[in-house]
């Protein structure tokens, strides 16, 4: 039991000392060059959300940037000051407008929206499996876009939200990322996640033991769901304003480009694909307008980030479909070896398989 227990706990270690050092090294750069490794950890805080549905179920989702929309626009609304709101946005409901709200308490709040979001679109959503709940995710997103884009009593509609305040630092984006990580883990360790896991690989099998898969689905969506919430505080927080193309389709490819290329099947893997992709297009963005490289000058054409990332995805896919980190946890070498120095596979020890997901898998009520 100790050991399997110190295996959980590396399993945890990774990621999160991986994450510190993010902060850590960022904390020590320019104030410019903070906001890069700001991104990441909120970009970070996204995939690793997506990660608890899309990981432990098997169910791809286009759908959870419409969880990190909800939270960032509320988050945003709820701490501008009261006093400028009826000039920024005239047309919001009274309850809404008269009311400002701590950073801390709209982090909150953008976990409990994110969540009850996801449990009531999940409620039916989480019954269809394969090409067809891709598509119904794809639809949340859509409706919740064109919600926020074209209804002003509950945000600024098509105009750019402003003038909400910077508080998303180094220390709360750090802290940020870790609490996602914290609550993956921990969900991860639950008898609700191995049920979820065994319902990914045979559906079938699942339901003959018992396994209620919707119920289960549901309980990691919601999950997800509150966890998107608090990375779309934190992005609000971070930039100062927001539009609804910021938290629409360019955030929904890259951050499943990030969840592939790490690995969607683990922790670590979520981890390592956000922050190495993040970096990556943010200097790929950073080319397209002029980079200087030692002593030359490179200039990328228009739209290189994202031709780059999608061959990226498609290399990885082809080589290694189960991500950069195989689809396994963070482990020391050597740790959890028996006296005969043989060691059981990480996926057997984490009740988890390193094999990707199955999105056609069936799904039953």
């Amino acid at each position: 039991m100790s050991n399997r227990n110190g295996i959980a706990a590396m399993q945890l270690a990774g990621p999160v000392v991986l994450l510190l050092i993010v902060g850590l090294v960022g904390s020590t750069v320019s104030e410019a060059r903070q906001q890069d490794f700001i991104t990441a950890l909120v970009q970070a805080t996204i995939v690793i959300a997506i990660y608890v549905f899309v990981g432990n179920s098997g169910v791809l989702s286009f759908g959870h940037i419409s969880f990190v929309a909800v939270g960032a626009f509320a988050a945003g609304i709820m701490t501008i000051p009261s006093l400028v709101k009826p000039t920024l946005l005239p047309d919001l409901w009274p309850f809404i407008a008269d009311h400002t709200i701590s950073n801390v308490a709209s982090l909150l709040l953008a976990v409990g929206l994110g969540a009850a979001f996801a449990l009531l679109v999940g409620a039916p959503l989480m019954r269809l499996a394969g090409l067809a709940a891709g598509i119904a995710t794809f639809a949340v997103l859509e409706i919740t876009h064109n919600v926020l884009r074209f209804w002003e009593k509950i945000g600024p509609g098509a105009k750019t939200l402003s003038l909400v305040p910077t508080t998303t630092d180094m220390t709360q984006a750090t802290i940020g990322a870790i609490v996602a990580a914290l609550v993956a883990w921990g969900y991860g360790r639950t008898r609700a996640a191995r049920q979820l896991r065994a319902s990914r690989e045979d559906p079938a099998a699942a339901l003959a033991s018992g396994i209620r898969i919707h119920r289960q689905r549901l309980l990691a969506f919601a999950i997800s769901g509150g966890l998107a919430g608090l990375a779309g505080a934190l992005l609000v927080h971070q930039l100062g304003s927001i539009t609804t193309e910021q938290v629409y389709l360019e955030l929904t490819f890259i951050t499943l480009a990030m969840l592939v290329v790490g690995g969607m099947n683990s922790l670590w893997g979520a981890t390592v694909g956000a922050l190495l992709i993040s970096f990556l297009d943010t200097y790929l963005g950073r080319a397209e307008d002029g980079l200087n490289v030692g002593v030359g000058h490179v200039t990328l054409p228009d739209g290189s980030s994202f031709v780059v990332l999608g061959v990226l995805m498609v290399v990885i896919l082809v080589l290694r479909p189960s991500g950069l980190t195989g689809g396994r946890e963070f482990r020391l070498p050597g740790l959890g070896r028996g006296r005969g120095g043989s060691s059981p596979p990480p996926a057997a020890e984490a009740g988890d398989s390193p094999r990707p997901p199955r999105p056609g898998a069936t799904l039953a009520s």
